[in-house]
Parts: C-alpha cells; sequence; structure tokens
C-alpha cells in the first residue's frame, strides 16, 4: 500500500519473526518502517522486501532495513524485539538516539522486560503481550501460522496511542489494566509449552496429543500459578488451574504446527530465552519458597542443550 504520511515513522529493533510480522503488517498498512537486523536479513529485504507467507495473505511489503542501529534515529515509535539475553546491551545503546517523546514497546517473551530496559537506559518501555506463530525460515521471509495479536497496558495516553495503531493496521491490540497478570498468562503458556516443544522437538500439536507430555505441562503449569500466587500476581481467567492447563491446550491446538521459539533458537544452535522462561520461574520459586521441580528441570535441561552455562 502506498505510504501516508499520517502514520508514525517506526523502527523494529531485532528484526526477526515477531519483529518481522508485526513491523510488516504495520509497513503493509502504509506507515513508514525500518527494520535493524543482521546482514543476510537486510540483504534480502533490500533485493525483495519482508515476504510474509500469513495465513490470511502471502506478500512482499518494502520496507527499510539497516544493519546499524543509530538509523532508528527519527522513530516515533520503537518495536524493541531483540532476545531477553540483549536487553542491556541494545537499550544502552538505543537510548541516546531517541528524540524524547520517542515511544518503546517491548515486545518479548518474559515479565520483567520493561524493568530490564528501564534499568540498563532509563527508557520507559510499554509492556506487550504478544500472540503469534511465526517462523523465519529463510532470511526475510516470515512464516505466519497461526494467531497474530497484543495485549497492552495498563491503559493510558501511550496504550492507546499503540492499540489504535495496530488496529488501525488490522492487528487485534486489547488493553488491560493488568499488564503484569497478562504477562504472566503469556510466561504461563511459555513454561508450559517451549521447553518442551525444544526438548521433545516437537510442534505444539504433538504436544497436545500426547498424555504423557500432557501430564508434564500440567505439572508445569500448576507451579507457575503456585509462583505467581506467592509473588501476588493474578493471571486474568487463571485463577482455576484446570482453566489454566485448558488454556495452555487450547494455544497449543491453535498453533498446532508452531514450533517453540525456544525450538527455533535451539536448531538454529542459538541462544535461546529460557532464562527468562522456566529459569525465572525456577529462581522466583527458590525465593519465596515454592518447589518447582519441573520447571527447573525444563530450564536445566534446555541450558545443557544449548550447551551453554
Amino acid at each position: 500500500m502506498t505510504e501516508n504520511q499520517n502514520w508514525p515513522r517506526v523502527a523494529v529493533v531485532g528484526a526477526g519473526a515477531v519483529g518481522g510480522y508485526f513491523g510488516g503488517m504495520l509497513a503493509r498498512a502504509g506507515a513508514p518502517v525500518i527494520m535493524i537486523g543482521r546482514a543476510a536479513f537486510v540483504r534480502a529485504v533490500e533485493k525483495s522486501g519482508i515476504s510474509i507467507d500469513a495465513v490470511q495473505f502471502k506478500e512482499s511489503i518494502t520496507v527499510e532495513a539497516s544493519m546499524e542501529l543509530q538509523d532508528v534515529r527519527g522513530a516515533e515509535i520503537v518495536l524493541f524485539c531483540v532476545k531477553t539475553t540483549d536487553n542491556a546491551a541494545t537499550a544502552g545503546a538505543l537510548a541516546p538516539l531517541l528524540a524524547p517523546g520517542a515511544l518503546v514497546v517491548s515486545m518479548q517473551n518474559g515479565v520483567d522486560n520493561a524493568e530490564q530496559i528501564r534499568a540498563a537506559s532509563g527508557l520507559e518501555a510499554l509492556s506487550a503481550v504478544v500472540y503469534v506463530a511465526a517462523s523465519v525460515p529463510e532470511p526475510g521471509h516470515v512464516k505466519h501460522v497461526g494467531r497474530g495479536d497484543l495485549v497492552v497496558g495498563p491503559r493510558n495516553s501511550q496504550s492507546e496511542r499503540i492499540s489504535a495503531l495496530f488496529e488501525r493496521a488490522g492487528v487485534g491490540c486489547r488493553i488491560s489494566d493488568n499488564i503484569a497478570g497478562e504477562l504472566w498468562t503469556k510466561l504461563t503458556w511459555n513454561c508450559a509449552l517451549n521447553a518442551v516443544s525444544a526438548l521433545g522437538r516437537a510442534k505444539y500439536g504433538q504436544i497436545a496429543a500426547s498424555a504423557d507430555a500432557r501430564k508434564l505441562v500440567e505439572a508445569a503449569v500448576y507451579e507457575v500459578l503456585a509462583v505467581a500466587k506467592a509473588a501476588n500476581i493474578h493471571p486474568p481467567g487463571l485463577e482455576d488451574p484446570q482453566v489454566a492447563l485448558a488454556g495452555s491446550f487450547k494455544i497449543a491446538t491453535q498453533m498446532a504446527e508452531a514450533l517453540s521459539s525456544t525450538a527455533q533458537d535451539m536448531n538454529r544452535g542459538k541462544r535461546t530465552e529460557i532464562d527468562s522462561l522456566n529459569g525465572y520461574i525456577a529462581r522466583l520459586g527458590a525465593e519465596l519458597g515454592v518447589p518447582t521441580p519441573i520447571n527447573h528441570a525444563l530450564f536445566a535441561l534446555v541450558k545443557l542443550a544449548e550447551g551453554r552455562p
């Protein structure tokens, strides 16, 4: 579509599956988007645009691409999509490049990214809960197989601005006043499915279809809920453990063809975000005196498999 000058300038920092999909959707609707990524990604996008093979459409979309973080200058909105392990370094480098009033949106796994970004840079980031099944089979190509919606919060001028931006681009974006609980809802699904998908080399649908895997998911979910309760966090709709468990399998069914992001990272020999998922639950559980043997085991096994301490 033709770029519309009424759109804000958007920068995607970390143009992987999440950044590529949501940044691509904004660009498809007409927003001026620049994506910061690796050399192979930039070459592919400069040659052919970013290709999105989505459930509803298949298109190549023209966007700017750069390997240089400094090219975010002038962006009014930054979609912060780097791996959680890169939070401090990226946020610190980003802070001096942004004009006052620029809005940073954390679109990452885990529950404490906004706090990490603030601690490293002083930047105030808006937390977004991301639900999308997507992968990058080759540079510049995003394969989308399920969902593609967001939750932001709490309700204020910033979250209303972001929600309106994405809704205008055809991306569902709900505002919640319990964003901490929403982040923990997503964390529950991630702790239930990500490591199991990675270690079992299984798509989500295979997990849902396995009686033994379902028992493992159940134990992981119940531990997460116990830690949330001890931390006085209230994931909406998950007060009943059976409802929470059903939600995990609903996600697995909705995204049946997806491999978890942890599995995708392991398959590429990349560092995973397991420290921010099952590892986070294991650490917080230990602090709060809540046993988390299943989450700790999943965390430890992924760390061993990825070959990093």
